[in-house]
């Protein structure tokens, strides 16, 4: 027991020694396709479930799963600031946080690409949170995820 409270106190103590950094706030318009680790405050223009699955797969006994069978819930939002607005891509929890109008702080969000255009998600290392609304408002004729976006290899000679 002695040798589990000394460990503790030492990763304690190493804990404090690192120093957080600061987040750096980047505005709508300065996201770019294929980019990661964005810090951003927006407001929900619109939320739109797109689809309930159940990961029940017929034939599996569910007393063999390993764990409870949760249904996936997505929804499409419109978010923006007062640069523009991107369609954010919410899964799960984060549905019920995306109400019309509500500002939330998006941590650690990357840019996906669906069919050519940038759609903004935030994975299991980002985070989603609901803060006090914001002063701004929403510019909706920029929408970024209505540009399109076209994969091309570059050969250097």
């Amino acid at each position: 027991m002695a040798t589990a409270t000394t460990a503790t106190a030492t990763a304690t103590g190493n804990n404090n020694a690192i120093a957080k950094r600061k987040p750096v706030f980047i505005k709508v318009d300065q996201l770019k396709p294929g980019t990661q680790g964005h810090t951003l405050t927006v407001k929900v223009v619109s939320s739109k479930t797109v689809k309930v699955t159940t990961t029940n797969k017929p034939g599996r006994s569910s007393m063999l799963l390993s764990r409870p069978v949760h249904p996936t819930r997505i929804a499409e939002c419109l978010v923006g600031d007062e640069t523009g607005t991107i369609v954010f891509t919410a899964r799960n929890e984060q549905v019920d946080m995306m109400a019309a109008g509500a500002t939330v702080i998006l941590r650690n969000a990357k840019i996906d690409m669906f069919k050519g255009s940038m759609r903004l998600a935030v994975d299991k290392w980002g985070r989603v949170e609901v803060t006090e609304p914001a002063t701004f408002e929403v510019k909706e004729d920029n929408n970024l995820s209505l540009v399109e976006y076209e994969l091309v290899n570059v050969v250097e000679e």
